[in-house]
């Protein structure tokens, strides 16, 4: 079951990766999104409105054939793919003069630059112009840095 707020994003025919159920990731496709909802209540207590997805398996039978009926497993909806997509943390982004921006580091300063923002995912956030490969952001800006503070680059 999926929230309906994320139902609506998905189509049959939608490639679907099976995950964390004990084996190898396992590929799929979106068969049939059901046309009726159902509420269920959350362990926090918050109702939500589900609706059953249904997906087949396209992965040889052999590595899944000890998957049993009732297993927990979860599914990761392909929404959207491309090869070499520039992406960024979706936390160095914010708001500049009604459009994103983010602080790229340039001679160990923190420059204001604009950026065209296309796919989002939550965590990454694919970048169409504005930086290059290789540029380097400040991935959580502090409200207080300003365009040409100096600052000091942290390997993680």
């Amino acid at each position: 079951d999926v929230l309906s707020f994320d139902a609506v994003k998905i189509t049959p025919g939608m490639s679907v990766r099976f995950e964390h159920w004990g084996g190898s990731i396992l590929k799929g496709i979106v068969k049939l999104i059901e046309p009726v909802g159902f509420t269920k209540t959350s362990a926090l207590g918050v109702e939500e409105q589900r609706v059953w997805v249904i997906a087949n398996i396209t992965s040889p039978f052999d590595t899944w054939q000890r998957l049993g009926d009732g297993y927990r497993i979860e599914a990761a909806f392909v929404l959207w793919q491309a090869d070499n997509v520039l992406q960024i943390p979706t936390s160095s982004l914010f708001r500049y003069n009604n459009s994103w921006a983010v602080f790229k580091l340039a001679d160990d300063k923190a420059i204001i630059t604009n950026v065209t923002v296309g796919q989002q995912n939550g965590l990454s956030s694919q970048v169409i112009s504005g930086l290059s490969a290789g540029d380097k952001v400040v991935v959580h800006p502090d409200r207080e840095l300003k365009n040409g503070d100096t600052v000091k680059v942290q390997e993680i």
